[in-house]
């Protein structure tokens, strides 16, 4: 009769090993999916970017002499890269007004560097553009500098 009880605790013992098994295999696949379905709801989500512009007409202004500090001054010459949103080739009055209160005063070390420059003509462009944005449609797209000498 002990052998009979032996022989019935067996079979219990096993079952039990495969029951543990597949209790900790269903734990690692629902924390798998929910550590997944938990990065998924709460990653960062990624900006959608607006397409980018299509370039339209380049509008060529006149250029223009802008007082710097101590006595210099800054010869401009700029185009304005439309886009095709742009109905007619943009009127660079708006864009020469930013210029001009850009870099008026600056003094003429500044706009020597590189990176002093870069970080101008960037916030240039930006102003631009917004000045030239109607009803959420970009009509300039950027902006090239075909003269810049100082003196």
């Amino acid at each position: 009769m002990a052998d009979e009880k032996k022989t019935e605790e067996t079979p219990a013992k096993g079952g039990g090993k495969k029951k543990l098994i597949m209790i900790i295999a269903i734990a690692l696949v629902a924390l798998g999916g929910g550590g997944f379905g938990g990065y998924m709801m709460f990653a960062p989500k990624k900006a959608t970017a607006e397409p980018a512009p299509t370039p339209g007409v380049v509008a060529v202004l006149d250029a223009i002499t802008i007082n710097l500090a101590d006595g210099h001054y800054l010869k401009l010459k700029m185009t304005l890269q439309a886009t095709t949103e742009a109905a007619e080739a943009p009127d660079g009055s708006k864009a020469m007004d930013i210029a001009i209160e850009l870099y008026s005063g600056r003094k003429m070390d500044e706009l020597m560097s590189n990176a002093e420059r870069d970080r101008t003509k960037k916030e240039l462009v930006e102003k631009v553009v917004k000045a030239y944005t109607v009803d959420k449609k970009k009509e300039i797209m950027d902006i090239y500098f075909t003269t810049f000498v100082i003196q």
